[in-house]
């Protein structure tokens, strides 16, 4: 395994010198790679004598350009690691700038990039720092957020880098999860290609008048990550999205925008019978307004309340699961408590295949979050899965789901 440690300019580069040793002692072929501000903070010799090889440094090494050096370097890596990345690395990834070595092998690379991000409390916290890392990650980068305590310059709050020993274990995990993936998608690439998979994902939204609707805070990450992982096995994927603020993945077969719940129903209707496994992902809106307003809803002098009067809209993968060609069917469950057992209820009560259940609420996981922790339930078996990303989940589910189909149709 071959890593590539950038490693750019702030007083945390020290603990960058650990992390090589770190990974050198694990049996890791290591590169590093200086930025000009990271040679302010530590000689590039001190990297050299713990990696065993030469440090880089200049996108313009006439020893190594060539050959277009940074290319080969680049498909060297089979994982990139940047510790510490400064708010200015952070920045300049996410607009793509190719302007030293480092940010020249980000944009040439098709390996994992890992960033451990490390700055003062205030540039962390900054708007800008955090709307670049939010890019970040949903272009796939994968962030390893700062610890809190007392910083170099005094303050004490979020920014710290985490210690060497942390930074290893979580590199150690995402390479494991990685093969693990790797091994699944091998497992499902004869199984999954060409089924006809149909997704929806996000919320819907019910208008109540021109300017207001009701939602909910799902993002669709999860959905689209099933659908980007269907796409990658071979299946021919139909995705239907709600009003989302992601960008739907890559290469999908169809994808449906709908807002409400009637708009997703249909777009339901048209495209179950030619489906061979329906996931409900989306957050459907039980309710819908009953008499929507064509003008906006004016507030009436010394008025302190109104009331609403709303109708059940059609429970979609229940309606699903009732007809006679309908595919094999998965919903989903998102509850604040008693997840397991409102999910096992619902399982039941729509008679659907399998459902997903997920913990939703305050915290990091569920909606709008990136990451998950979600048990997958049949009428006799329950598989919970630790948390990780959406993305990742997105394969192990549809593995879950290979093993579910594969032993009912071994049964018949």
């Amino acid at each position: 395994m071959n890593i590539l440690l950038g490693v750019t300019g702030g007083i945390a580069a020290y603990k960058s010198l650990l992390l090589t040793r770190l990974f050198v002692k694990a049996g890791y072929q290591v590169q590093v790679v200086m930025t000009a501000g990271a040679k302010e903070f530590i000689q590039p010799l001190s990297f050299q004598a713990l990696s065993g090889n030469p440090v880089r440094d200049s996108l313009f090494d006439q020893n190594q350009e060539a050959g277009m050096g940074h290319i080969e370097l680049a498909r060297w890596a089979d994982q990139i690691v940047i510790a510490p990345a400064t708010a200015e690395t952070i920045a300049k990834l996410r607009m793509g700038r190719a302007e030293d070595l480092l940010g020249t092998l980000c944009l040439v690379t098709d390996k994992p990039i890992m960033v451990v991000p490390a700055m003062n409390l205030l540039m962390w916290s900054n708007d800008a720092t955090q709307e670049n890392v939010s890019q970040l990650k949903q272009r796939g980068f994968d962030v390893l957020e700062p610890e809190e305590g007392e910083q170099a310059c005094g303050d004490i709050g979020s920014g710290r880098m985490p210690e060497p020993q942390a930074i290893f274990d979580y590199v150690q995990q995402k390479i494991a999860q990685k093969a693990e993936l790797e091994h699944l998608f091998l497992k499902g690439q004869s199984f999954w290609k060409d089924k006809r998979v149909l997704i929806t994902a996000g919320p819907t939204f019910e208008d109540i008048d021109p300017v207001r609707f009701i939602g909910n805070r799902s993002s669709g990450k999860m959905g689209f990550a099933l659908a980007e992982a269907a796409q990658k096995l071979g299946a021919i994927v139909t995705l239907i999205s709600g009003p989302v603020q992601i960008l739907p993945p890559p290469h999908i077969e169809r994808v449906v925008d709908v807002r409400s719940a009637d708009q997703m129903f249909s777009a339901v209707q048209k495209h179950y019978a030619d489906s061979d496994y329906f996931i409900s992902a989306a957050a459907v809106a039980d309710f819908k307004i009953e008499h929507k307003l064509d003008k906006k809803l004016k507030k009436q002098a010394q008025e302190t309340s109104f009331s609403l009067s709303l109708v059940q809209n059609v429970d979609i993968v229940a309606w699903v699961a009732q007809q006679k060609n309908r595919p094999f069917v998965i919903g989903f469950a998102a509850e604040t408590d008693h997840v397991l057992d409102y999910a096992k209820e619902k399982l039941a009560r729509k008679k659907l295949d399998a459902i997903i259940a997920n913990e939703v609420g305050e915290g990091a996981k569920g909606f709008e979050s990136d990451v998950n922790q979600v048990t997958l339930m049949t009428l006799n078996t329950v598989q919970t899965f630790a948390e990780a990303s959406k993305k990742s989940l997105g394969f192990q589910l549809l593995s879950a789901i290979q093993e579910l189909r594969s032993e009912c149709v071994g049964s018949n």
